[in-house]
């Protein structure tokens, strides 16, 4: 598998691109990539259904002038910023095995970070809801998935040292959540790894066995997503 650490300049470009390789890969120019990326400021992402009024206080959004985008993941609501480590996988679907199905992909990745995190958090990583990774029913990392003919985008972020005091100002509670949270608001549910970064992408890389650097990145295709789509209310507040 090949890899790529970029982080690009704006929230709509760094959206843009985690579709723009999904395209790249199922239109036949590439095959597995793990893609990292770290964001430098602070930002809402909506997952694809998602109704922003609902799940985004947009008032505190304005006020502190963070702007709401939407992916094109289901999952929930996130606020990105320093502090988060983004990965995103593109995998083969193949014929047969776990990753035919949503439910068996959610399984095997995240039981694959599971195995890749114990090492070096040295307590029980548990995996919890649907697609949560979590230490004593705290939450950590979040994640969501597309699935197209070929390939499958499975994406999501791990929280080494955000700020979760700010998620908790923009963000309502969630419409859906998963039984462990018991109603917690953000901050009893959430948790810093208090990590390094690049200690993490190491173990990921090695657990994917990505080893390659990626080259070719679809810049037009990046471009052209994030001015037409991911930078327009059309899209980020099409519910």
């Amino acid at each position: 598998m090949k890899y790529i650490d970029l982080t690009l300049p704006s929230p709509a470009a760094n959206l843009a691109c985690d579709e723009a390789l999904l395209d790249h890969c199922e239109a036949g120019l590439e095959d597995e990539l793990l893609r990292f990326w770290e964001p430098q400021e602070p930002f809402v992402v909506v997952g694809y259904a998602n109704q922003a009024s609902r799940e985004v206080d947009l008032e505190a959004c304005q006020a502190n002038k963070i702007g709401v985008f939407r992916r094109c993941t289901g999952g929930g609501t996130v606020v990105q910023g320093p502090g988060i480590l983004n990965y995103s996988l593109i995998l083969r679907i193949p014929e047969s095995g776990p990753l035919q199905s949503i439910t068996g992909t959610n399984t095997h990745i995240l039981q694959r970070h599971q195995s890749a995190l114990a090492p070096l958090l040295k307590v029980p990583v548990h995996i919890q809801g649907h697609t949560d990774l979590a230490v004593q029913n705290l939450k950590f990392s979040g994640n969501a998935q597309r699935r197209k003919r070929k390939f499958l985008i499975f994406h999501g972020t791990f929280l080494l040292k955000a700020d979760i005091p700010l998620i908790e100002k923009l963000l309502r509670m969630p419409s859906k959540q998963p039984d462990y949270r018991q109603n917690r608001t953000h901050r009893q549910f959430l948790m810093n790894l208090e990590m390094a970064p690049e200690l993490l992408k190491s173990a990921l890389r090695q657990a994917w066995q990505a080893h390659e650097l990626f080259p070719d990145l679809p810049v037009e295709k990046i471009h052209g997503l994030a001015q037409q789509k991911y930078s327009t209310t059309e899209w980020n507040l099409k519910f």
